[in-house]
């Protein structure tokens, strides 16, 4: 009896452990890349604004990983609220860190987030002179 009960406790254990992997991921992410190089953006400071009143109110900011990503700029353990969202990345002081110059000394992306998708990821493809963004996901 006691080993049927050391495997069910195993199994059991095994699956509250592997409860956080099946969670539900952050609403928003981002990821940077660096098309003159080929490599992530580290670094870059990002933050999240959304709609409030006539304005704009910060709710999170982060700052890129070693892989150009930021993959919880939504605030933890939130659910998302339906509206208008605005990302900022800091390029230009990212670029200034590198000894570097750009011609976007801020990137601003404004997004609907209606709520019908669980997770939004907004992807930057940054240049000195240029960049591109889309829904990624």
């Amino acid at each position: 009896m006691s080993r049927l009960s050391n495997a069910a406790t195993t199994m059991l254990l095994g699956s509250v452990l592997a409860l956080p992997a099946l969670a539900a991921p952050n609403p928003i992410s981002v990821h940077v890349l660096d098309q003159q190089t080929g490599l992530p953006a580290q670094g870059m400071q990002v933050e999240l604004e959304s709609v409030q009143g006539d304005g704009w109110a910060r709710i999170s900011q982060g700052r890129t990983n070693a892989d150009g990503r930021i993959a919880t700029l939504y605030p933890a353990g939130q659910a998302l609220q339906p509206g208008r969202y605005r990302i900022t990345f800091q390029t230009g002081d990212w670029y200034t860190a590198r000894a570097a110059s750009t011609f976007y000394p801020k990137v601003e992306v404004v997004i609907d987030a209606d709520g019908s998708l669980p997770h939004y990821h907004v992807p930057l493809l940054l240049s000195p002179y240029g960049y591109s963004t889309y829904r990624g996901s």
